[in-house]
């Protein structure tokens, strides 16, 4: 396999990896409030995309995405006795989702998806150039 060829290998597993972490961010935005329905469940659990370096057929190093874990960190708690999931004391205990922090790694991943987007765009106007090359 060519050079550019591979190049593009590596840029295609980037966006592919990069569209499974913008999947999973907007599953968070999406269950940021969503609660338990009642006090002994549990709430949305924010999901945390794993990627992992890897050798493409090509030769080229890429990405895969090897699944997605679960965020152990700490639920939010809220008081709201008249919640039906709340507790004893008045609490509602809601997902450890902030969407900030969901949003700037939904941006993160568009800009690396693009970037990636870009170098197939290089490789693929460089190929046509040679291309021209060759024709005169």
């Amino acid at each position: 396999m060519t050079d550019i060829a591979a190049a593009i290998a590596a840029a295609a597993s980037g966006m592919r990896a990069q569209t499974v972490r913008m999947r999973i961010a907007a599953e968070n935005v999406a269950n940021a409030n969503s609660t338990g329905v009642s006090p002994n469940e549990d709430p949305f659990r924010r999901r945390i995309p794993l990627l992992e370096t890897t050798t493409l057929a090509s030769g080229a190093r890429g990405v895969q995405v090897k699944g997605a874990t679960a965020d152990m960190t700490a639920f939010r708690e809220e008081y709201n006795p008249s919640h039906p999931a709340a507790d004893e004391n008045g609490y509602v205990r809601l997902p450890n989702v902030d969407t900030l922090v969901e949003m700037m790694d939904m941006r993160e991943a568009t800009r690396a998806y693009e970037a990636n987007l870009n170098m197939i765009e290089a490789a693929r106007t460089m190929t046509n150039r040679a291309l021209d090359l060759l024709r005169r």
